[in-house]
């Protein structure tokens, strides 16, 4: 096998992973049973709900895809950590249909808070993996500082966001939305594109 396919094929399979999630995330929705603009108004936790986490869906696949952009080659290390990296991502689904459901309830919008920790947390595990060994030239100090900056005050911040939820839901969703938006852009600041 050519040392490139393998992580070819740790970019496909992870590409569908995303576009599964995606696809389960959408399925969940249901159309109200009264056929009325005020029936569809009337639910929108929901509509909230699904929304963000298609946005936040999006926002964790683009991270994902720009940090594999610097694998130089395939490693089980690197294949387990993506492994736990898509498991915590693949918990989103689940995590948006409790929090709709329960109308933006405070211990499912803890639990959503605490599944993005979780994202995070794996993703710091990934960028370790592949950032750390790389030269400087490739990836100078200070854009290495700078993701490590980012990766670690979001991690705080989703376990905050986790606690404020269990009183203020609200709240802590407001973190983490502010949390996903720092990842906007992919590249870590003082980075060149």
């Amino acid at each position: 096998m050519l040392p490139s396919a393998g992580l070819e094929r740790l970019n496909a399979f992870s590409d569908g992973v995303f576009a599964v999630l995606i696809t389960v995330l959408v399925l969940e929705l249901r159309p109200p049973e009264i056929p009325t603009f005020v029936a569809l108004l009337a639910l929108w936790p929901t509509w909230l709900s699904y929304g963000v986490s298609y946005l936040f869906i999006a926002i964790v696949w683009a991270n994902h895809h720009h940090l594999l952009r610097h694998a130089t080659k395939m490693t089980a290390r690197l294949m387990w950590h993506n492994f736990a990296h898509l498991f915590s991502v693949s918990l989103l689904p689940l995590a948006t249909a409790w929090m709709a459901v329960s109308e933006l309830s405070p211990q499912p919008v803890a639990f959503y808070a605490g599944v993005f920790f979780l994202v995070n947390l794996t993703y710091i595990f990934l960028i370790r993996e592949l950032i750390e060994p790389m030269p400087v030239e490739a990836i100078p100090l200070n854009v290495r500082k700078a993701m490590r900056i980012r990766s670690i005050a979001t991690l705080c911040l989703f376990g905050l966001a986790a606690l404020v939820a269990l009183k203020y839901p609200i709240i802590g969703l407001a973190i983490c939305c502010c949390c996903l938006a720092v990842y906007l852009r992919p590249e870590a600041p003082g980075a060149r594109n």
